[in-house]
């Protein structure tokens, strides 16, 4: 019998468990697989809350559309009749003190058309004129490893980028423009470019790609994200699953592994998968050869602070689901989703229901970071008062500090991942790398790669 260590619960790791477990039932193959998570619960970063009729997710809170592939999967766990849809309304960013509509007709904040450009109100007439360069500009300099900040500028202009485009794209990849690859981020922006001319004809002539799904562009369910990592879990029949236990260390053992784990158990193993952060990944392993790789990948962080109001979400203004901050001072959060209004299956009685967010790469983290869960509840309350004008009493919160656990996907990640599967390849055959430290952060990327990641598996069961 062929044993698979899986160490990480997370979606990468079950997503892996399952579509092994599958292929495994459906070849009729002699294989155990044993999955390990430290904590005493699946889901990782998935983790949905209840607290009366509100529900809160403390990590990930949807998952985007237009990838394929979770479909198929959510159709075979049976729970297509709990899928929900965002509801839609304008988006703002709040910037000079006030709330600033973004363009509907954008994506990313990128101008869909020249109309969309012409109409914004966070761009001067000045920056709208600069921007227009991205028609007659051609491209003769940059390849999808640049800086899709630097690129960004380059066929728009500063003004554009700074206050329109990069609150919308920060906020989604966690980090800096300047530090994020056109390949890590966009990489059909260039091949937009180079195609028709223009960055916003291309997008405006594939415009149905990102908007093929109307205004369902994020889905969850009816209990949360989490009611995913239940069902998947409820299928792992033929799995053993160990909770609460840390695997501490993987070492070598012939062709084989052995797996140490926290209270002292040894599992043998043929294959091992790494579904874990990069850290995580180099502790195990404790390899000098791999460690310069290792250090090499950076993290980014997070702290999410939910209220729930008793008070109707009526009182936000008219037609909107959150804001993204900008250049302001008076505002700490990063970011501010109007739950209750775009969610509407997180508020039984749509009472009003915020999530606010605080990032490394704003200003305001590394003071916020050390502050305890009644100082943070305070900042956001402040910010909900000052952004929206809303005062009142909570009557529930959750405040979830994810501190280094973000994965940046700066300008040489690609390469310095390709570097550590060639080393890990050669030093520690069967050992696999796995999950959002290298290969995508969205759920969708983190269950493709599980699948990816089991295919692997099986054909080196089945071929040797």
């Amino acid at each position: 019998m062929r044993t698979v260590v899986v160490i990480g619960g997370g979606i990468t790791g079950l997503s892996t468990a399952y579509y092994l477990q599958k292929s495994i039932q459906h070849n009729k193959l002699d294989v155990k697989i044993i999955l390990v998570e430290a904590s005493d619960r699946l889901g990782g970063k998935i983790r949905t809350l209840q607290h009366d009729d509100f529900i809160m997710e403390s990590g990930a809170d949807s998952i985007v559309t237009r990838k394929t592939n979770v479909a198929p999967l959510i159709e075979e766990l049976g729970i297509q009749d709990e899928v929900v849809y965002n509801a839609t309304g304008i988006s703002y960013i709040y910037t000079e003190g006030k709330l600033k509509q973004i363009p509907k007709d954008a994506v990313f904040g990128i101008p869909l058309s020249i109309e969309s450009l012409a109409t914004t109100d966070l761009i001067s007439a000045e920056g709208k004129v600069e921007a227009l360069k991205d028609f007659y500009t051609p491209n003769d300099r940059f390849t999808k490893n640049d800086s899709v900040g630097d690129f960004l500028e380059a066929f728009f202009g500063k003004e554009l980028v700074e206050k329109q485009i990069s609150p919308v794209l920060s906020g989604v990849y966690s980090g800096k423009l300047s530090e994020l690859t056109i390949a890590s981020t966009l990489p059909y922006l260039i091949d937009y470019k180079n195609e028709y001319g223009s960055i916003i004809q291309g997008l405006s002539a594939n415009k149905a790609k990102f908007q093929g799904n109307g205004d369902k562009k994020f889905m969850s369910f009816k209990g949360g994200v989490s009611a995913l990592i239940d069902a998947m879990e409820e299928q792992l029949s033929d799995v053993e699953i160990i909770k609460g236990i840390r695997a501490e260390r993987i070492a070598k053992d012939g062709e084989r592994y052995r797996v140490t784990l926290a209270d002292g158990r040894i599992l043998e193993s043929d294959f091992a998968v790494l579904g874990t952060m990069h850290s995580t990944a180099q502790a195990l392993l404790q390899d000098e050869a791999l460690n310069e790789d290792f250090k090499q990948l950076f993290n980014s962080s997070m702290i999410s602070v939910y209220i729930g109001f008793d008070i109707p979400d009526s009182q936000l203004p008219a037609n909107g689901t959150g804001f993204i901050t900008a250049n302001s001072d008076d505002v700490l959060c990063n970011a501010c989703t109007w739950t209750s209004r775009k969610w509407e299956h997180t508020s039984g009685q749509q009472r009003l229901l915020v999530r606010l967010f605080y990032k490394s790469s704003g200003p305001h983290y590394e003071s916020l970071i050390k502050l305890s869960e009644e100082e943070l509840l305070k900042v956001a309350l402040n910010d909900i008062q000052t952004s929206l004008g809303i005062t009142g009493h909570p009557v529930t919160h959750d405040v979830t500090k994810w501190h280094d656990v973000m994965p940046n996907y700066h300008k040489r990640h690609h390469e310095i991942v390709v570097s550590l599967e060639k080393k890990i390849a050669d030093h520690y055959p069967n050992v696999i790398l796995a999950g959002c430290s290298y290969y995508g952060v969205g759920i969708p990327d983190c269950i493709a790669n599980g699948e990816k990641t089991a295919e692997r598996i099986l054909e080196q069961v089945i071929t040797h």
